[in-house]
């Protein structure tokens, strides 16, 4: 499938700036003309012949520079339930990074002058959002103490209490991406979407952009998203026993059962820079504009800081010392 200006011909493509379908051609919005043909081996445009990715469910052609979305894996099974658009294109995304590096100390003054770009795409990742009911219970004894001095004498008070928690919780769209290109790590840090903006899946949100269908199933990530919940449900706990100053657990207990699961398509921006021979690869959340990625590290930056601080931290004794001899 590929989107056509019914104005030019032109390929339109889904404009996060504008929110809305453009045509680069001829700059009008909306367009856009869905045409089917093609196939994973062929453009359905120019007929060139098609490299594509093992999971790829959008790509471009590299002979005539079209967004193709190819049907057969973005119908049936491999069709989402919901996408979230991209907000971020990639001007903005680029702005994003590079106010990112202009906050590491440590990065060298050169890095943004002399990389140099190996790969920009902007793509939709695969995730599967998990339903879940929990019930918490939970008995324990909290302990507070307090002391205090009356003339000569030191006083401690311990109060014992008995401290039971019930707690249901409902989670809703727990993530877990399901790329096998991606880091789980990667994909993590770049939460959280705003996942009130997800809207129903339609094709034409991919065109622009690259995609996949989801490379693992939902049961094979279902211990990823569960964790997540249980580890939710241990910070709600905690938050609700502060004030003691002990706590012995006596029983606990987490239900969890699943409430329904979701196939989404979340949008990234991936960068890879080549600077002084080594790849720096970076992902930007293509919602909120989060950066995720490690910048390299000036040895002379850092030594310049250790440098600087010794010479305060001197400063600060000296100055210390000249007032006690003043005493």
């Amino acid at each position: 499938m590929v989107f056509k200006c019914k104005n030019c011909g032109g390929n339109v493509v889904y404009e996060p700036s504008r929110g809305h379908m453009y045509c680069p051609h001829c700059e009008s919005l909306d367009s856009e003309d869905a045409v089917q043909g093609g196939s994973l081996t062929q453009c359905a445009v120019c007929g060139a012949p098609l490299a594509v990715r093992q999971y790829a469910s959008s790509g471009r052609c590299e002979h005539c520079g079209s967004y193709l979305v190819f049907n057969e894996r973005v119908e049936g099974e491999y069709e989402p339930c919901w996408i979230l658009p991209f907000c971020l294109n990639k001007d903005s995304a680029v702005e994003a990074m590079e106010r990112e590096f202009g906050r590491r100390l440590f990065t060298p003054t050169d890095f943004m002058s002399t990389k140099s770009l190996e790969k920009m795409e902007g793509r939709y990742v695969p995730f599967w959002l998990y339903d879940y009911q929990a019930h918490y219970d939970f008995a324990g004894e909290g302990t507070v103490v307090r002391s205090w001095t009356s003339g000569d004498t030191e006083y401690v008070e311990t109060s014992y209490y008995e401290v039971i928690r019930q707690m249901d919780v409902d989670f809703d769209r727990i993530p877990a991406d399901a790329s096998y290109e991606l880091a789980d790590g990667v994909m993590d840090l770049m939460e959280p979407y705003d996942y009130g903006a997800l809207t129903d899946y339609a094709p034409k949100y991919m065109s622009g952009f690259y995609g996949e269908i989801y490379n693992q199933d939902a049961r094979e990530l279902e211990e990823r998203a569960k964790a997540k919940a249980r580890e939710a449900s241990e910070e709600l706990l905690r938050g609700s026993l502060q004030g003691y100053t002990g706590m012995r657990t006596l029983d606990r207990k987490l239900e969890m059962h699943a409430d329904g699961v979701h196939y989404a398509l979340m949008p990234v921006w991936q960068y890879l820079y080549r600077y002084r021979g080594k790849t720096y690869a970076f992902h930007i959340n293509g919602q909120t504009g989060k950066v995720v990625g490690t910048t390299p590290v000036s040895r002379g930056k850092v030594l310049a800081y250790g440098a600087s601080v010794f010479v305060i931290v001197a400063a600060i004794c000296r100055l210390a010392l000249n007032f006690l001899e003043i005493l």
